[in-house]
């Protein structure tokens, strides 16, 4: 049977008896911002951005700073854990996967990494739960995402937030509100494998001949 996420978060707001802290892994500001929403008004939130897959460096202080942003225009009361930027560790990881395409087993690794830091965050900072953002966008893949999130944080003794928060149209509402705080929206995952595919979707629409052409 398929898991509903969203139900399994919904059950556990509603047992909260008190305002546990989370440690959200976030990947920018547009996912953030419904998820923000969502959860801030049940738990006292940590924003873990720690994403070595983006590139280049200037982009992943965009995305950053739009998220710091985004923060303090709503007026959330959330906090920011400082991590590193090391992209070197992602390359590392994914060496020998480049090829894959979007999505595949290069995504899976990348997942297990980030997942694996914010997980070691949480239980080392003593947080009750920890979770991810990544599960707002229709192009992940929210049953991996939660595999190894509760996985990873099994073994590290932190309790993982089950979520698909595109449900409930999170994902329409993250678009929203994105639109409402005038949010840059990138157009690639942060890898420049997913960017340059990206590159190429765009130029394959681009060079498609329109309708009724001859």
């Amino acid at each position: 049977m398929k898991e509903n996420y969203q139900k399994q978060t919904d059950a556990v707001i509603a047992g909260l008896t008190a305002r546990p802290r989370l440690l959200l892994h976030v990947c920018c500001a547009p996912c953030s911002s419904y998820v923000l929403e969502y959860l801030e008004p049940h738990f006292d939130v940590t924003v873990h951005y720690y994403n070595p897959n983006i590139s280049p460096a200037s982009e992943y202080a965009l995305r950053y700073e739009e998220l710091r942003r985004l923060v303090r225009v709503r007026g959330d009361d959330v906090a920011f854990a400082e991590v590193p930027y090391d992209p070197e560790r992602f390359f590392t990881a994914v060496k020998g996967l480049e090829r894959e395409p979007e999505g595949g087993a290069r995504c899976a690794v990348c997942f297990r990494l980030r997942l694996g830091e914010a997980v070691a965050y949480a239980a080392e900072h003593g947080f009750d739960y920890v979770t991810t953002t990544l599960t707002i966008s229709p192009l992940k893949n929210a049953f991996l995402l939660n595999q190894i999130g509760q996985e990873l944080a099994s073994r590290a003794g932190v309790a993982w937030l089950p979520s698909d928060f595109k449900k409930k149209g999170g994902y329409q509402r993250s678009i929203e509100l994105s639109r409402q705080y005038n949010l840059y929206r990138q157009n690639y995952c942060g890898c420049p494998f997913s960017r340059e595919e990206a590159r190429r979707r765009t130029e394959t629409k681009r060079s498609a001949p329109s309708a009724g052409s001859s």
